[in-house]
């Protein structure tokens, strides 16, 4: 009778997960039919790929794992996933999500502070691929080509195809192996009213006074003099003040992603070479000639974070912004100033992230037009006078999926099937839709975004070109950007407020950043760590021929313009320009 029982119970069982089976493909199908659409792959492609995640998460619901946590920063892409695909993942595949969304200065800090206790806060992270310096070098994150051949194999979709990925690149480490899986990217680029650029008025009355044509600028001394036009000339617009520029100035940890994501690489400061300049990259900091040991950030020591191209570019910025840019541009935040050019008082932007697409395009916004294109366009950034053929063009965002090396394993797992599932064929296309943050190829190349193109100001000839490879996020020489990247802000905030001048912040900043490598120096790190040169003369480093570059004895030469169309054609043919 016992015997019987037992039977009948495992029946019970065995129909219950049949049931639950069939519940699960249901529920699949309803997410391909309503949401998941359009994708690369055909339906019944889609279905198979989701039967994989539905018996993956089988196992790990088997083991225990019936809700994981994670977390990114605040921006559509990430929104799309915590309120729309978690979702969808937990309803296809029954393990619950928990996707917090903060502010990208916290993720960075609750990272730094698992990182020092060894205990995770979460699951999964998604966090900026300008990490991947110190997770190589500590240690402590999981390295994914080895996760993926082996413990993590049962865990790996074999359609996710890493090769589709367009930003593996900058989450390799100097070993070859893959340490994030890019989740979203964007790059900064150069934003303008190409409707404003048009105007024949306009056009006429800057060659009378420049003498050359009003186009996007191919160099500093072009931006500089489109920004006094318009603030100073135009003055208005429809009634209301045009300004030439717009940027953010508060005192905030925002300011910092300002500097670090290559704005000093903008105006020449680094070595050519990409993706980052080597020895000296765009943070200024040398490296050792395999790329292992970074060597300083000071010009005595052989960096550039206090050289007279560095000190350029924070003199530049400060300048434009006051300016150039609306007044309350000094007291904002990088998510306070985002929005602004969108409102229509903007003529120009040098750096504006292409994140901030997705709210240039809305129906209704002074800035796009009746039948939903935009008057706006994007175009690489134009150069400083520092600035020579090979190197570094821009930053580039690429927010990866990051696990722990020593968490749970069953809740890494269930967190990997998880990131996965957002990027997935199934979903990556839908996800680039909403967010406008391509990561695979087979997306951008698709039916559905050459549709949308006319539609995204340039974003897709950008993406679709090979010179967006010179757009790159921080490079291996940070060997510790949580530490490294806070001393920026607070240095910088000091040249804004006119405590300090632009030389004496970043001579400031040039040595803090090389008493953080001293220390880590000595602290030790699991592999290339900080071996600093001997402070020297200044002089023994300063060059024409490598970084640290000499000072310029004309800082601004003639203005160079370019028609928008010329650029579009350079980036069908691959050119940066």
């Amino acid at each position: 009778m016992k015997f019987r029982h037992t039977a009948l119970a495992v029946a019970a069982i065995a129909a219950f997960s049949t049931n639950l089976a069939w519940a699960d493909a249901a529920a699949a199908k309803k997410w391909i039919d309503t949401e998941f659409q359009p994708s690369t792959l055909s339906k019944d492609q889609q279905a198979a790929e989701m039967k994989w995640f539905i018996d993956a998460a089988a196992k790990l619901k088997g083991k225990g794992v019936n809700e994981i946590s994670v977390v990114s920063e605040t921006i559509d892409t990430h929104v799309y996933e915590s309120k729309t695909l978690a979702k969808a993942f937990e309803e296809i595949t029954g393990i619950k999500v928990k996707h917090d969304l903060i502010q990208e200065g916290d993720v960075v800090e609750k990272l730094q502070t698992s990182m020092q206790s060894g205990k995770s806060i979460y699951d999964g992270w998604i966090t900026d691929s300008d990490l991947i310096g110190t997770h190589y070098r500590y240690g402590k994150v999981m390295n994914l080509t080895d996760y993926m051949a082996g413990k993590g194999k049962e865990w790996t979709n074999p359609g996710i195809d890493i090769k589709d990925f367009i930003g593996t690149s900058f989450t390799t480490a100097p070993d070859g192996k893959l340490y994030q899986l890019p989740d979203q990217q964007f790059a900064n680029l150069y934003w303008f009213r190409a409707d404003l650029f048009a105007r024949q008025d306009l056009k006429d009355k800057f060659k009378a006074k420049y003498g050359y044509e009003l186009g996007v600028p191919q160099n500093w001394s072009a931006y500089e003099d489109i920004a006094e036009f318009f603030t100073d000339d135009v003055k208005n617009i429809d009634g209301k003040p045009i300004y030439g520029h717009m940027d953010y100035g508060k005192k905030d940890p925002s300011l910092g992603w300002r500097f670090t994501d290559a704005w000093l690489s903008m105006a020449g400061t680094a070595d050519i070479g990409i993706p980052n300049g080597k020895p000296v990259d765009e943070w200024g900091i040398r490296a050792s000639a395999d790329g292992c040991n970074p060597q300083g950030a000071s010009v005595s020591r052989g960096g550039a974070t206090n050289s007279p191209a560095a000190v350029y570019a924070l003199t530049k910025y400060i300048d434009w912004m006051k300016k150039y840019s609306p007044k309350e541009a000094i007291g904002m935040t990088f998510g306070e100033a985002g929005p602004v050019p969108a409102q229509g008082q903007i003529a120009q932007q040098i750096f504006w992230y292409t994140a901030f697409t997705a709210g240039m395009i809305k129906p209704g916004l002074p800035v796009v037009n009746a039948d939903g294109t935009p008057k706006w366009r994007m175009a690489p950034g134009p150069n400083g006078p520092y600035w020579k053929q090979g190197m570094q063009n821009g930053y580039q965002d690429v927010g990866s999926w990051t696990f722990f090396a020593k968490h749970d394993a069953d809740r890494t797992a269930a967190a990997w099937l998880y990131a996965q599932f957002v990027t997935a064929k199934t979903t990556s296309l839908k996800k680039t839709i909403v967010g406008l943050t391509p990561i695979r190829e087979s997306d951008i190349q698709s039916q559905a975004m050459t549709d949308m193109a006319p539609k995204l100001g340039g974003l897709v000839e950008f993406y679709r070109s090979p010179a967006r490879v010179a757009w790159t996020p921080t490079g291996t020489n940070v060997p510790d950007y949580p530490k490294l990247a806070q001393l920026w802000w607070q240095n910088v905030a000091q040249a804004v407020t006119a405590e300090k001048t632009p030389q004496q912040a970043m001579d400031n900043l040039a040595e803090q950043m090389d008493q953080v490598m001293a220390r880590l120096e000595r602290a030790g790190m699991d592999r290339c760590a900080p071996k600093l040169n001997p402070k020297g003369d200044p002089n023994k480093y300063l060059s024409d021929k490598a970084a640290p570059w000499k000072k310029l004895a004309n800082e601004k030469p003639k203005g160079e313009t370019i028609a928008y169309e010329q650029l579009l054609n350079a980036w069908k043919a691959g050119r940066v320009r």
